[in-house]
């Protein structure tokens, strides 16, 4: 009865962290969805570990952020060590790590870079990379873990593959919040960028780094296991139709607003990716 019970509360943990997936990003959402069934729990509780620790240092301007950040390491910690936590986002989390067998220093970095938003607000190239290693590509690599479901060797291959997938992600988001990170937040992550003098020399220099980033990671999305890979296309698919539009725009508009893809634009890429992947097109 007990054991029953405690499958109970997992399950119940895991709709948390869906729920809270749904409700913070409509994208991701529609990329879970098609993965295999047997993924879809897994990354749900990997978005909703990362959602909310980036809650913490986003959203939160009428709480003790320091404070909160160090209690969320806190309680991840007890969360990992005791194997259940009452945060029902966490005890999805620490399900996951531990089926998954994450290595620590994967849920360190990323934390690290949460501690960063709260400390840094300029980055040199040492500052940003580093940044992008726990805030994005660590990510990419938890979910990794998940597709490859114990494969070390596959899991090595793609490895580099899915850290450049991660980072152009991470520095689209850059691109696309620009306008509320600078002026909202008073951050500045691209290396030695005057944002008071953003131009469009200075935006082709940081769009083609993201370019090499995206032809990198494609490689490694063909070769990824048939049951994660349209879900991963689709994420990428959606992140690269958005890379065009802000590259069709100029700099100072990136400074004025907030770039975003319309849902209808959405389900057109979902099933223009649907029907790619079932033709073997990809």
């Amino acid at each position: 009865m007990a054991h029953n019970q405690r499958e109970i509360f997992d399950t119940v943990s895991f709709k948390c962290s869906k729920a809270a997936t749904h409700a913070y990003s409509t994208s991701f959402s529609a990329g879970i969805r098609l993965l295999h069934k047997r993924f879809q729990d897994a990354i749900y509780g990997v978005y909703g570990f990362v959602r909310f620790a980036d809650e913490i240092v986003d959203t939160f301007h009428e709480h003790n952020k320091p404070e909160l950040l160090r209690k969320f390491r806190e309680d991840t910690m007890d969360a990992l060590e005791q194997r259940i936590s009452l945060n029902p986002i966490l005890n999805a989390f620490q399900k996951v790590y531990h089926s998954y067998n994450f290595n620590f220093e994967l849920v360190d970095r990323f934390l690290i870079s949460m501690e960063m938003d709260l400390q840094k607000k300029e980055y040199d190239r040492a500052g940003y990379e580093a940044y992008i290693l726990g805030s994005a590509e660590v990510v990419g690599l938890m979910c990794l873990r998940v597709f490859t479901e114990g494969n070390e060797a596959q899991y090595d291959m793609l490895k580099p593959y899915a850290m450049r997938l991660g980072a152009a992600f991470q520095k689209i988001n850059f691109l696309r919040d620009m306008k509320d990170d600078f002026n909202g937040l008073g951050r500045a992550y691209f290396p030695g960028v005057d944002f008071s003098q953003f131009n469009d020399q200075v935006k082709l220099e940081i769009e083609n780094e993201i370019e090499a980033d995206f032809d990198y990671a494609y490689q490694g999305i063909v070769m990824l296991p048939k049951d994660a890979r349209l879900g991963v296309l689709i994420a990428y698919v959606y992140y690269r139709r958005l890379f065009s539009k802000i590259r069709s725009i100029p700099s100072h508009r990136i400074m004025e607003e907030r770039v975003r893809i319309p849902n209808s634009s959405k389900y057109a890429l979902l099933m223009s990716c649907y029907i790619k992947n079932n033709l073997n097109l990809v």
